[in-house]
C-alpha cells in the first residue's frame, strides 16, 4: 500500500497582498502527475487544507479540483481538519465528497468515527490500510477545565486527555484491522494521523506555536503503536525524535519568507505487511520564487540584483529585505524601491534589523483568540513589558489568583 502524505496547504492564503492561487493550481497539477507516475494508492492531507475558516471561492474551487482529479485517477483521498480549518466548512460537503472517494474527518467524534479504511488504487474497494484519523484537537474537545488547577496541572491533564483519545481511536482501529485481516487473509497496515506539535519538532515563524491550550508539545511516546504516523502543523519536513515512522511532511509551498530556503516535500510511504514503512521524499518544485536578503545599503544593491536573476518580467521574485546598520534611516522603503527599480522583483516587505515591541505584536497578528488561552494572552502581553523578574513573577501570581477566583465562582 502506497500513501502520499502531505499537509498544510493553506488554500486561499493572502500573503502580504499576494494570492497563492497560481502556485496552488500548479501544485495540484504536479501532485496529480506524481500520483500517476508513482502508482499512489491514496493521498492523505494532515490538516490545514484552508488558510482560514472562511476560504475565498477560488480556494474552494482548487479544493474541488484536487478531489475530482484524484477521483478520476481512482485514488482515495483522506482530509483531516487542522487548526486553520473550520469544522463547519469541512463538514458541509462531507457527504458529497464521500461519493468522490474522499473521506473528510474535520472534528472529534466517537472513536469509530475516526477509523478510516483506505482502499488500494483501482476502484474495487479492496482495503489497503486502516487509519486512526485524528484531526486537530481543541481543549474543549477532550477536556473539561477544573477549578484550582495550576498551569502545569492543566498541561498534564490535557496531555493525558489527548493520549486517552488516541488510545480509544487506536482500540477501535485495531478491532477493524483484525476483522479485515481475518476476512482477507493477509496483514493490513495500521497508521495514525495528527495535527499538532510534538516533542523534538523544529518549527519556524509561519507556524502558530500554540498547539492546544497550554500544551506546548505532545510526547512521541504517547502516540499509540502503529506502522506510521502522518503529522501536520509544522511546515518544515522532518523525522520526529529520529524516528523514521513519525514524520512531518511540511507544507508543499513556502508560507513565509523564513521557509524560502527550505526544500519542500511530499512523502511517499510504502506500507508493508510486516509493519514496516519505507519513506521516500519527493521534492516539490518552486512555483514562485521567494527570496530574503539582508545587509546594509551598500550590500543590498548587489543582493537584490542577485535575487532578480531568479525572476522574469512575467513572474517576478517576491522579495523580503532586512536592513542592517542603516536601519535608523526614515526613508528606507524609498531607497530599497529605487534599488529594485527596473528589476524583475517585487519588494513585499522591508524590515529593520532592530525589532521593536510593535514588530513582536505584528508577528502574532495571524493568531486568533480562539487558538489562545487566557494564560497565553497574558504571557504574551507581559513579555512586551520591560520589568524585573520579581515584578513579573508577582504579576503572574496575582493573575493566577484572579483567574482561580473567577473559575471557582463560575463552578459554584
Amino acid at each position: 500500500m502506497r500513501i502520499l502524505h502531505t499537509s498544510d496547504w493553506h488554500l486561499g492564503q493572502h500573503f502580504m497582498g499576494k494570492s497563492r492561487q497560481a502556485e496552488h493550481a500548479a501544485l495540484i497539477d504536479w501532485l496529480l502527475a506524481q500520483v500517476d507516475a508513482h502508482a499512489v494508492d491514496a493521498v492523505l492531507i494532515a490538516g490545514d487544507i484552508f488558510d482560514t475558516g472562511t476560504p475565498p471561492s477560488y480556494a474552494r474551487e482548487l479544493y474541488s479540483d484536487l478531489v475530482v482529479g484524484l477521483h478520476r485517477a481512482g485514488v482515495a483521498l483522506l482530509l483531516l481538519g487542522g487548526n486553520h480549518d473550520s469544522v463547519a466548512t469541512l463538514g458541509e460537503s462531507r457527504s458529497l465528497l464521500a461519493v468522490l472517494s474522499t473521506t473528510v474527518v474535520g472534528a472529534v467524534g466517537n472513536p469509530a468515527d475516526h477509523v478510516v479504511v483506505l482502499p488500494r488504487r483501482g476502484g474495487n474497494g479492496e482495503a489497503g490500510c486502516v487509519v486512526c484519523a485524528v484531526p486537530f484537537l481543541r481543549p474543549r474537545d477532550v477536556l473539561q477545565s477544573q477549578a484550582g488547577q495550576s498551569a502545569q496541572e492543566r498541561q498534564q491533564a490535557l496531555q493525558r486527555a489527548i493520549q486517552a483519545y488516541y488510545q480509544g481511536v487506536h482500540e477501535a482501529a485495531r478491532d477493524r484491522q483484525a476483522q479485515l485481516q481475518e476476512t482477507l487473509g493477509r496483514p493490513i497496515p495500521l497508521i495514525a494521523t495528527g495535527h499538532l506539535t510534538t516533542v523534538g519538532a523544529s518549527s519556524n515563524e509561519s507556524v502558530r506555536e500554540i498547539y492546544v491550550g497550554s500544551l506546548d508539545a505532545f510526547p512521541t511516546a504517547a502516540f499509540p503503536p502503529v506502522d506510521y504516523i502522518a503529522l501536520g502543523h509544522i511546515h518544515k519536513p522532518q523525522q520526529v525524535g529520529g524516528l523514521n515512522h513519525i514524520r512531518y511532511c511540511g507544507s508543499p509551498i513556502p508560507l513565509g519568507f523564513d521557509e524560502a530556503r527550505q526544500q519542500k516535500e511530499v512523502l511517499l510511504v510504502d506500507l508493508a505487511g510486516d509493519g514496516s514503512a519505507q519513506v521516500t521524499p519527493l521534492a516539490v518544485p518552486r512555483f514562485q520564487a521567494l527570496v530574503s536578503v539582508s545587509g546594509n545599503l551598500a550590500e543590498l544593491q548587489g543582493a537584490i540584483a542577485a535575487a532578480a536573476t531568479q525572476g522574469t518580467a512575467e513572474q517576478p521574485v517576491w522579495l523580503e529585505v532586512t536592513v542592517a546598520e542603516d536601519d535608523y534611516l526614515q526613508d528606507l522603503p524609498a531607497r530599497i524601491g529605487a534599488m529594485a527599480q527596473g528589476l524583475p522583483v517585487e519588494v513585499l516587505r522591508v524590515r529593520r534589523q532592530r525589532a521593536s515591541a510593535l514588530a513582536a505584536i505584528a508577528g502574532s497578528a495571524m493568531e486568533t483568540l480562539d487558538e489562545l488561552s487566557p494564560d497565553d494572552v497574558f504571557a504574551r502581553r507581559l513579555a512586551l513589558e520591560q520589568l524585573e523578574s520579581g515584578t513579573q513573577e508577582a504579576l503572574r501570581q496575582r493573575y493566577a489568583e484572579v483567574v482561580s477566583g473567577i473559575t471557582e465562582g463560575t463552578a459554584a
